[in-house]
């Protein structure tokens, strides 16, 4: 899931880099707005479309694996290709690159749109996701090249204030659009804002014209990033249909190895790599990301789970289901300015290790609610994940920051943000495996229980890929539907439990790593 809250370093773009050509008052207001539009649209569009996903779903037909596919291909391309989106703009100009990316990403939402099954949907939002990767690092780039430093501050927190509106009303409008209308309207939503976007950006943000660079584009890494993620993914989501002996999984997760070590050393060779692995020697910026890596894994992949367990299982509205993360977003909200102060009156341990922590315990609450809990039943969850990640995140910000020179503050920074969006990736792809791991025996047991014709179960049986998406043979007895249904979503529980206690383990581990890495105060003090 690509999570309803700030990232990691989201803004330290903003903060690092030098200002490339301030511009003067009128054009830097359209700027912002250019800024707050294009973020928007990014961030808006990975949290509706996992409220559209049950609705997808049905309407498509699609297996349970197929639809994690949606995210994924999205999800993928963004993650993978985030560093070279900005290492683009910084070499063919921001306000191009931004541009560009905001046309990709329209007409892949169209294509999103009017795609006629899933793998044409798949398509598309991998095409989404390449767009995306053009279009966030470019908003951040904008503000940095049109505000001089006294004023850059205050445009990150109008920033960071509407993009948060944005992220929290999207799952709202999103579900009131799947339920009003149909599940194609999540994404063509983003077409009348990215035709205003790109009419404000044309008209209003001025050109940038950037030197040219002597150094070649790091085109090596990004496609060897691009390949060993992908493999991952593939071997992870397709093993439990396939299974770990087919020759298409082996081969992927064969691929994905081989493509990692290209990566690493493509990294070393190149003289401008993308991730200047002599950062990863420094044990504090080494530890930040390897703590970001396990909280956001925790993350990114738990929260896919819970709007379907939501609307498939508690019988929510896509409405409601897009209101039930409100309180984690607010929280998150009114924690984070008073968050960002706790490093340097407190050190950077106690809040990293404290912020995880808790999020661990909102996990496991989490896994408390059975079948018939509804919203309520999850909302203690919510809100004590909404309280660790409140603290969490903005001390991790100030730790990237200040662990590397200020040169390199820019670099380290867009590492930071690529792994905490690898993380949801790959978590996603290894809890998809888990969840198949547990709903299929689970089923089982359950069907066995009930006691149905032979035939029936093998009918049920032939269709668990669909998880708590399976719905009983049309004709049957009511009482054998219900006993279907009954079942089904009792593993989906049990598997969607096992999801939530391993998010749980992997915020846990998380904050023992900040326990032996993170100083006690700022570095320099």
């Amino acid at each position: 899931m690509t999570v309803a809250t700030r990232l990691p370093c989201d803004e330290a773009a903003l903060r690092a880099a030098a200002p490339a050509s301030p511009c003067d008052a009128a054009r830097r207001r359209w700027v912002l707005v250019a800024a707050i539009v294009g973020s928007s649209l990014a961030f808006v569009d990975g949290t509706v479309v996992n409220i559209a996903l049950p609705a997808i779903q049905q309407s498509l037909g699609a297996s349970a694996a197929q639809v994690q596919w949606v995210v994924e291909a999205y999800a993928l391309l963004l993650s993978a290709l985030l560093l070279a989106g900005g290492a683009l703009g910084d070499r063919f100009g921001r306000r191009r690159m931004f541009l560009a990316g905001t046309v990709v990403f329209a007409l892949a939402s169209l294509g999103c749109a009017l795609a006629p099954t899933v793998h044409v949907l798949i398509g598309a939002r991998a095409v989404q996701g390449l767009g995306a990767a053009l279009l966030v690092p470019g908003s951040l780039a904008l503000i940095s090249a049109a505000y001089p430093e006294p004023e850059r501050g205050p445009a990150f927190g109008t920033w960071a204030a509407f993009s948060g509106i944005a992220s929290g009303l999207g799952p709202l409008v999103g579900g009131w659009l799947v339920d009003r209308y149909a599940w194609p309207w999540a994404f063509a939503i983003n077409l009348p804002a990215a035709a205003v976007l790109v009419a404000i950006t044309l008209l209003r943000v001025p050109d940038d014209r950037p030197a040219p660079s002597r150094t070649r584009f790091d085109a090596g890494g990004a496609v060897a990033a691009t390949v060993a993620l992908a493999g991952a993914v593939f071997a992870f989501t397709e093993a439990p249909v396939r299974g770990w002996t087919d020759v298409a999984v082996l081969g992927a997760a064969a691929l994905a190895l081989v493509a990692g070590a290209a990566f690493v050393a493509a990294e070393r060779r190149h003289p401008a790599p993308m991730v200047p692995l002599g950062l990863l020697g420094q044990r504090t910026f080494a530890g930040a990301n390897l703590l970001t890596l396990l909280l956001y894994a925790g993350l990114g992949g738990g929260l896919y789970f819970l709007p379907l367990n939501l609307v498939q299982v508690q019988g929510l509205s896509a409405t409601q289901a897009g209101a039930a993360l409100l309180p984690f977003i607010l929280v998150m909200f009114l924690l984070s300015r008073w968050a960002g102060g706790l490093v340097e009156r407190h050190g950077a341990r106690p809040p990293l290790v404290l912020g995880p922590a808790l999020a661990g315990a909102g996990f496991a609450l989490l896994a408390v609610p059975g079948t018939g809990a509804g919203y309520w039943g999850f909302l203690p969850g919510v809100v004590v994940l909404g309280i660790g990640m409140g603290v969490a995140v903005a001390p991790l910000t100030t730790v990237v920051m200040g662990a590397v020179p200020g040169e390199a503050a820019g670099v380290a920074s867009g590492i930071n943000n690529a792994v905490s969006r690898m993380a949801g990736v790959l978590a996603l792809a290894v809890f998809g495996w888990l969840m198949a791991g547990v709903f299929g025996p689970q089923l089982r047991d359950g069907l066995d229980a009930a006691q149905l014709p032979r035939e029936l179960v093998q009918a049920v049986w032939a269709e668990r890929g669909q998880l708590a998406g399976l719905r009983p043979p049309p004709g049957i007895d009511p009482d054998a539907a219900d006993a279907i249904r009954q079942a089904t979503h009792e593993a989906f529980v049990a598997g969607f439990r096992a999801i939530m206690i391993a998010s749980a383990v992997l915020a846990w581990l998380s904050a023992a790593v900040a326990a032996i890495s993170m100083p006690r105060k700022p570095e320099g003090d």
